[in-house]
């Protein structure tokens, strides 16, 4: 539920200089529709927070949030209203996790290791925590569906994990999509199925698996391809050894 995020305290503008070994707070351009319009209100807000807030208190901010999300899923199931709720929680997650690196950053804090594993590790708790609320709102083999989808989207967490590893390189945006644009998707599928109910999602659900999970294959090759290309390019610029190999 990703150009690149930072860590520090987790994810927000580029500013400062990430601490020399650690890349995990640097940062690649975001290539996503709503990026730019992200980046000029972080800046704009982070020299505004109060001094007695820090970067990582807005990074634990999650853990309510994510409980919120699997509250509003489980009220809903009576009440589609409550799906204002599970919005609102999508809101405040994006405001929290946007603003707590940067902030870090600005205060120059100095936890990027700590920021950079605490945040993800609850942003994957979201992720699971409002798909969860989405399985608690449906049923049967829905049900399963939601958790299915669960597991494909944290596997495009592991890709960006695990290309971090590789590259030295955070990417969380693929083929131009990006958390806020998701989680705006998900408030936007809140509102419909407020006004019109969730008879369009259980006949759209059956097919989001193969679509995402078509998506996340495309994303491994080329993220794969370029890895390779690294590769490559790092052996011809290797002295020849005899006897070496790739």
């Amino acid at each position: 539920m990703a150009g690149q995020k930072k860590a520090g305290g987790a994810s927000g503008a580029d500013e400062g200089k990430p601490e020399e070994g650690f890349r995990g707070d640097s940062k690649v351009p975001l290539r996503s529709p709503l990026a730019a319009g992200e980046q000029r209100i972080i800046r704009f807000l982070v020299p505004r927070i109060p001094g007695r807030i820090e970067g990582y208190q807005l990074t634990l901010l999650t853990i309510p949030w994510s409980a919120g999300a699997l509250v509003a899923g489980y009220l809903a199931r009576d009440n589609n209203s409550w799906l204002w709720l599970a919005s609102a929680m999508l809101f405040l997650q994006w405001f929290t996790d946007s603003l707590d690196g940067a902030l870090g950053k600005y205060r120059d804090f100095g936890i990027p290791r700590w920021g950079y594993y605490m945040d993800h590790l609850l942003d994957y708790l979201f992720m699971a925590a409002a798909l969860g609320g989405y399985a608690l709102l449906f049923e049967g083999s829905d049900r399963t569906l939601w958790l299915v989808l669960i597991a494909v989207f944290g596997a495009f967490m592991v890709n960006s994990y695990l290309s971090f590893g590789a590259t030295g390189e955070f990417k969380i945006t693929f083929l131009g999509t990006g958390p806020t644009e998701s989680r705006l998707a998900l408030i936007i599928l809140n509102t419909l199925m407020i006004i019109f109910g969730t008879g369009f999602v259980e006949a759209a659900l059956p097919y989001a698996p193969y679509v995402l999970f078509s998506i996340f294959i495309i994303v491994v090759y080329r993220t794969q391809r370029h890895i390779w290309q690294m590769d490559m390019e790092e052996k011809r610029a290797r002295p020849d050894r005899p006897g070496g190999s790739a």
